[in-house]
């Protein structure tokens, strides 16, 4: 292939996840994931343009979180803005340097052969040209020796990783999500009491790679959806608990919301605005505690009414004067 069949635009990776050059793999990790919960295809059904940009955010990860995909990507960078420093235009610069290929090829140091992953993955249509050109037709493979002693390297598939959005009420009973993965969907069970950040293993669900070699394993990351009534502090859950100014001076019962369900509450008299009163065993069930759960606590905002009726103002001022206040 002569030098113009070669070219192809260059993919700016740290510009894809919004991060500087020197950005550390924590900086990357924190990028990928918040970029991910925004395009990923459950949360944008049928947006081809979301779609697309998911699969650049994945790409883009699958380089700069790979410390030796990085390395030779950054080392490209550098002749390539060199090379338009100089005046150069992409049609002209040599590509061959950079692409993958058979051993002892350019762009392939050390003469290792490059492992395609299966078409089930997506193929051609998950990674770009670039991707392709310069690691190969799929994700990195790492490597392992054949056991039967014959030379040859096997690969094993790099495991992967999927976001799940649930709300908080999933979390707390334990749901279903299905995941895309190229052009597989898989199901993947959410366990109860789940958080932000709980990672599902999913063996053997990763890479694929043809010969014979070991397949990744899949990572399915949880991601809480915000709650409109509930805030989630470990296994505790808070809520803002509204009581009429009557109920908060006499005392009396509400009802408070539980992710299982109204309970009554009794309110002492003489109860303040700002109080926690606790719920012993009604947060969200412990991750791996065996039927144990966090507590909920209720804080109370003491309701002032604002539509009095004239009657009910002169009981108030009665009330001002017996009390002497002012």
């Amino acid at each position: 292939m002569d030098q113009q069949g070669l070219a192809m635009d260059y993919v700016d990776y740290y510009k894809v996840l919004g991060v500087d050059r020197g950005a550390s793999r924590e900086e990357i990790k924190k990028a990928y994931r918040r970029l991910a919960r925004q395009y990923h295809p459950d949360v944008n059904p049928g947006n081809k343009e979301a779609e697309e940009k998911f699969k650049a955010i994945n790409e883009a990860n699958e380089v700069l979180s790979d410390k030796d995909k990085r390395q030779k990507y950054d080392q490209l960078g550098q002749s390539y803005h060199q090379w338009q420093q100089m005046g150069g235009q992409p049609a002209g610069f040599d590509w061959s340097n950079w692409m993958s290929g058979q051993s002892g090829q350019p762009g392939q140091p050390g003469g290792f052969r490059v492992e395609y992953a299966d078409s089930s993955m997506g193929g051609g249509d998950f990674f770009s040209d670039f991707f392709r050109s310069m690691f190969g037709g799929g994700m990195g493979q790492q490597t392992r020796s054949d056991p039967r002693g014959s030379g040859r390297r096997a690969a094993r598939g790099q495991d992967l990783e999927a976001v799940a959005q649930i709300t908080l009420e999933d979390a707390y009973h334990g749901t279903i999500r299905t995941v895309q993965i190229g052009q597989r969907q898989l199901t993947v069970n959410i366990p109860r009491g789940a958080r932000e950040g709980t990672r599902v293993r999913l063996r053997g669900q990763g890479e694929r790679v043809y010969g014979g070699g070991q397949p990744g394993d899949l990572f399915v990351i949880v991601s809480l959806l915000e709650h409109p009534v509930f805030t989630r502090d470990d296994d505790d859950l808070h809520l803002d608990l509204k009581v009429p100014v009557y109920t908060a001076v006499l005392g009396g019962s509400v009802r408070v919301p539980t992710l299982d369900g109204d309970v009554t509450l009794r309110i002492q008299p003489g109860t303040q605005s700002g109080q926690s009163i606790r719920l012993r065993g009604k947060g969200m069930p412990h991750l791996r505690g065996h039927d144990t759960q966090g507590d909920l606590y209720a804080h109370v905002l003491v309701q002032v009414p604002t539509d009095l009726s004239e009657n009910e103002r002169r009981l108030f001022d009665q009330l001002r004067q017996m009390r002497g206040a002012e």
